[in-house]
């Protein structure tokens, strides 16, 4: 293989390299600038064929071929072909560029925090990228790759976009096999694949339907497809580990079906059904018990799990030939007079019926009775059976109820009660900008979902959670709603509140250095270790700062752990075990983390100026 072209050189007297972007044993994907198009960002994929005898003239062959069909796909939600040239004895193909996060790092940064995707937002996604199948299929093209590393969230529109539609892996699967070898291409992610594709090379358009279905339930429960696939049985033990209404879970079951002519037949049949369930949207949180434990590169196509878009002959959507079956053709369903064990129950029910409208026929009558001329027969009058209508039931109505809470700082409130599945409880209070506010509730039915003064929530970790720990942003009212969780028709709750004002630190004189004073210590001794006593999960530590120091303390994670920071008078930082600043827990008076890492984490304490201090950690 050939080595990395240099950044910065000019391709075609127009793209010029910024920097590598990936790379793997066929090729290699670099991000460019096109020089004719007012230096507008593009992905550059390069395949380095082999330089002689027939790999080089077949890898050129199907290049064009592939190249010509991407040229013809005209989609918002695929990126566009620009070009493909081939330089220096290498091949090329110019795609438009994406901003925006693969749906496979947007789910490794909610797990990192214990969340992962709500069936609401899965079935959004699958609405919006299905009409793009259903584009692709109509032009005969199969994608092969779906997976949540081939989805990215635009930035621009907030759109899902498919992306590897190169040519980079089929062409190089294509290229070892020889000339006269006839077995299949193989291209597909094990565990999305399903087996038509993986082991016979043949793909029908509800093989990317399946391949979708796994995506949606990797979002759903945070777990690769191999922990939720039993191989013994080959089927999907996936609701185990996500919430989810029936209607969305058949859905997905279908599409799952082993054999293709079990599954839905279109991307446009799974639209359908999708419509027509009920609308149903539970978040999907990891409590810090839970038992999942789950085990930042600019965001472009990649060129190292590329999609096949066409083959030879057996991606394209066309009718088979007089007398010849197709290969694309989905197997037809056998019908119930091709089973002969079927026709002969079915025999054996019609004689039973017969013998049994004989019998009826034959048996004797009940005798008539005859009234002689001295004897008069009463007739006699019907025995009537009492209507009984069954009692319709009570249609229970949803109940709101709303409550205002008076909040003092620093004084922790709680309330109780019972909820059943129809009552929502709006709890309302008066808060300011910059304090703290710590609510949880006790127990397991009933979630939280808390709203900023404006309606908005407070933050993406803020709807049907057990519990929610940070700095407000606003001054206001803020609204806690109490809902039972799906499927409890009773629960009671406990709900603790408790609001911190921000400390604001009493500023000192700063003394004035003398010659001799010695330079201040920007990052004094070693880091103090936070210890707990015997039976605690709390310590609080009390310190000083001159506003020229780093405080530094050492706590302790192991799995599965729950930590909690906050500190009064000053701000901080948290270091994970790899020296790495944890996401979210810079500069903050306020932090809580879930499955952490095992290992130990550094906690830094700032303050600009010269202030008292109070770190309260707990550890559960």
């Amino acid at each position: 293989m050939q080595p990395p072209i240099p950044t910065g050189t000019v391709l075609q007297n127009r793209y010029r390299l910024i920097n590598l972007l990936g790379q793997g044993g066929f090729g290699r994907t670099y991000l460019v600038e096109d020089q004719g198009r007012f230096n507008e960002l593009c992905a550059l994929k390069e395949l380095t064929p082999p330089q002689t005898g027939y790999g080089l003239g077949k890898s050129k062959e199907l290049f064009q071929r592939e190249a010509q069909i991407l040229y013809q796909i005209e989609h918002p939600q695929i990126p566009k072909f620009r070009a493909m040239f081939e330089e220096d004895q290498r091949l090329f193909l110019a795609q438009d560029f994406v901003e925006g996060k693969t749906y496979r790092e947007i789910l490794d940064d909610r797990k990192s925090r214990g969340f992962v995707f709500s069936e609401q937002e899965v079935v959004q996604l699958m609405q919006q990228v299905l009409p793009v199948l259903s584009y692709l299929h109509e032009k005969g093209i199969i994608h092969r790759d779906i997976a949540p590393d081939n989805m990215i969230l635009r930035d621009r529109d907030k759109l899902p976009v498919l992306i590897d539609f190169g040519v980079v892996k089929e062409i190089a699967t294509r290229l070892q096999q020889s000339s006269t070898n006839h077995s299949p291409t193989t291209v597909g992610k094990l565990g999305y694949a399903p087996i038509e594709q993986m082991q016979t090379g043949n793909a029908y358009p509800n093989s990317d339907l399946y391949a979708l279905a796994v995506s949606a339930i990797v979002l759903l429960t945070g777990r690769e497809p191999q922990e939720v696939l039993d191989d013994n049985t080959m089927t999907w033990n996936w609701q185990r580990w996500c919430q989810v209404s029936p209607e969305f879970a058949q859905v997905i079951n279908r599409m799952l079906s082993i054999t293709p002519n079990q599954r839905y037949v279109s991307a446009t049949a799974v639209e359908q059904a999708l419509a027509g369930r009920s609308s149903v949207g539970v978040q999907q949180t990891i409590a810090p018990n839970e038992s999942p434990n789950f085990p930042a590169r600019p965001v472009i196509p990649s060129s190292m799990a590329t999609i096949a878009v066409i083959h030879d002959n057996d991606d394209r959507l066309e009718p088979p030939l007089p007398g010849k079956r197709s290969p694309n053709a989905i197997p037809e369903r056998t019908t119930l007079w091709d089973d002969p064990w079927a026709i002969a129950l079915i025999g054996i029910g019609l004689a039973t019926l017969t013998a049994i409208g004989i019998w009826a026929l034959r048996r004797p009558s009940k005798p008539e009775i005859v009234a002689s001329p001295d004897v008069t027969v009463a007739p006699i009058a019907p025995t009537l059976k009492p209507s009984i209508k069954p009692t319709p039931k009570p249609i229970v109505k949803p109940s709101e109820m709303s409550e205002s809470l008076d909040i003092t700082p620093d004084k922790p409130t709680s309330r109780s009660g019972k909820l059943t599945a129809n009552q929502t409880l709006t709890l309302n209070f008066a808060a300011k900008q910059g304090q703290t506010l710590d609510a949880a509730i006790s127990g397991e039915g009933v979630l939280m979902t808390l709203s900023r003064p404006d309606g908005q929530l407070l933050g993406d970790r803020a709807k049907r959670v057990p519990s929610w720990l940070g700095e407000l942003p606003l001054t206001g009212d803020y609204s806690i709603q109490l809902k039972t969780v799906r499927n409890v028709e009773k629960s009671d709750y406990k709900i603790d509140l408790k609001l911190v004002d921000p400390v604001k630190p009493t500023p000192t004189p700063t003394p004035t250095p003398t010659p001799t004073s010695p330079t201040p210590i920007p990052n004094p001794g070693n880091p103090e270790r936070v210890l707990f006593l015997p039976g605690t999960t709390t310590s609080v530590i009390s310190g000083s700062a001159n506003g020229q120091q780093v405080k530094r303390y050492i706590i302790e994670a192991k799995a599965g752990q729950l930590m909690e920071i906050t500190v009064q008078g000053a701000k901080f930082n948290v270091i994970g075990p790899s020296g790495n600043p944890v996401p979210d827990a810079s500069n903050r008076s306020a932090w809580r983390g879930f499955q952490l890492p095992v290992g130990d984490y550094q906690v830094e304490i700032v303050t600009p100026t010269p202030a008292d201090y109070t770190l309260s950690v707990t550890v559960q």
